[in-house]
């Protein structure tokens, strides 16, 4: 939008990114784990397999984002196993502190509020994992206290996905994968048809967690249709459990380069300043946290500090779960990025007090048409970036598009419980009894959409035909470039898409 008129200049960045912006007491969300839940993990942890014969690992710069320090790896966008699993391990070691995982015996509960000093610690992916398990950074526990929670199967991956222990489209996609995979290597020794049993009943688990986001179902898909590419019921289970583990791993390594893509496309769409920083203002959580190892909206502001630019977040609060003040503010902070934090409904007043260069939200899913289903509170945030001729961005990868799903009309919306709504960090805040609404999600139509932001360009509505031709590109080049394999018991098998 044009700067306001003089009498509304902005009178530029409202917060010091030295200054600890957080705003958010500290406090943890009481939960006990129902039987057979994840174990919070407070210490040993596997060694990392080694890559597979053939890898090449080349060189891609993408943020790592676990604790003391920025990690910056250097991964290749095809036949990356192995590499990010060891490297999520060695990051681990500095992730909490000189002891690395070993000082959580001791220590079990580590005050991350704030970069220790006022110095960046970087941003964090949100989950790392190993052989016979994934570590999870349990998210209803942010700010106040970082801690991982261990799952080594499906179905305790399915509890976390639903009780929010990790959330975001695309990590709760990754997760549910490595999820898949390891309930596919705990199977591997049974009957060919109790092992297909187990691995689909674990599929439909993961993916009835939380219906509104797509990227569960495609990953499960994915790693389902892996599993019959190399004989499902007539495979040997060993087969089985790496064909599922290497398309599980291939979905994570596309995620952090496509992410990466798409954030860098973003930004190129964004002004350059040169008197004040770049201002956005965004809604939820779109970081690592949400993406897994890249983030997507918030990859946006990742690729422009990686490049030195000077940034300013407006964060909204994101009412009722408060994935803004709670994450997305902590992300920042611990990244050392200039942000202010808002309630929602303040959106308004702040794009007609101050130059907001661009609002900046991610995707649970987009349908066909460019409908996108994201945090509920996006859609009147898009009518007001309109009403103020602001820019609107949805920033999502081609796995959060749904080309079955025809218009947002026919995304189902999932209804969580009133409590999130009548209560606050457990303090009540409505009498007891209220009837209470809680939509967890909300589509905004494709309409008031500037752009779709995905790692295969830029689209503008009408949409018509272009996000589902994207998607069937998508397909077929990852179809093209993914070479035939020789598993075990199997004669060559073309890797599925």
């Amino acid at each position: 939008m044009a700067d306001p008129a003089p009498d509304e200049q902005s009178p530029g960045p409202v917060a010091d990114p030295t200054a600890g912006s957080s705003a958010v007491p500290d406090g943890t969300v009481g939960s006990t784990l129902a039987p057979g839940s994840p174990r919070v993990e407070t210490g040993s942890e596997a060694a990392a397999p080694a890559a597979p014969p053939g890898t090449n690992v080349g060189r891609r710069m993408f943020f790592r984002q676990f604790a003391g320090e920025v990690v910056q790896s250097a991964v290749s966008v095809a036949g990356m196993a192995g590499a990010l699993q060891r490297q999520s391990i060695e990051a681990a070691n500095s992730i909490l502190g000189p002891g690395g995982l070993a000082s959580l015996t001791s220590q079990p509960v580590i005050d991350m509020t704030a970069p220790v000093s006022g110095a960046a610690a970087g941003f964090r992916t949100a989950f790392r994992w190993d052989v016979d398990a994934i570590y999870l950074i349990d998210q209803r526990r942010l700010p106040g206290e970082l801690v991982e929670m261990r799952c080594t199967t499906a179905g305790e991956v399915a509890w976390a996905i639903r009780e929010m222990v990790v959330r975001g489209a695309p990590a709760m996609g990754q997760a549910a994968a490595v999820g898949l995979a390891l309930t596919a290597q705990a199977m591997a020794g049974s009957t060919p048809f109790v092992r297909r049993a187990a691995i689909r009943g674990s599929g439909t688990a993961l993916i009835n967690a939380r219906p509104t986001a797509v990227n569960v179902r495609w990953a499960v898909e994915r790693c389902l249709a892996a599993m019959e590419s190399v004989g499902d019921v007539d495979a040997e289970g060993q087969v089985i459990a790496d064909a599922i583990r290497h398309e599980a791993e291939a979905i994570i390594h596309e995620a952090a380069a496509d992410h990466e893509r798409l954030a860098t496309i973003g930004l190129g769409l964004l002004p350059s300043p040169t008197d004040r920083p770049l201002q956005v203002l965004t809604h939820c959580n779109s970081g690592p946290l949400a993406g897994g190892q890249f983030g997507t909206a918030l990859g946006v502001v990742q690729v422009a500090v990686h490049q030195g630019r000077q940034v300013h977040v407006f964060v909204e609060e994101t009412r009722p779960y408060l994935q803004g003040a709670r994450l997305t503010a902590w992300e920042l902070a611990q990244a050392g990025v200039g942000h202010t934090l808002i309630v929602d409904s303040a959106a308004g007043w702040v794009f007609s007090k101050y130059t907001v260069d661009a609002v900046l939200v991610g995707a649970d899913r987009v349908a066909a048409n460019g409908d996108t289903a994201n945090k509920i509170g996006t859609y009147p945030l898009a009518v007001m970036a309109r009403r103020h001729g602001i820019p609107f961005y949805v920033c999502a990868p081609l796995a959060s598009i749904d080309p079955s799903t025809a218009d947002g009309q026919g995304i189902e919306i999932e209804l969580r419980a009133a409590d999130e709504v009548t209560s606050v960090r457990t303090a009540p805040i409505a009498p007891p009894g209220t009837p209470v609404l809680n939509p967890a999600f909300d589509v905004t139509p494709q309409d008031l959409i500037t752009a779709i932001v995905t790692e295969a360009g830029v689209f503008r509505p009408p949409f018509g035909a272009q996000l589902t031709e994207a998607v069937a590109a998508a397909v077929a080049a990852r179809t093209a470039r993914t070479p035939a394999r020789e598993l075990p018991g199997s004669g060559p098998v073309d890797v599925p898409a």
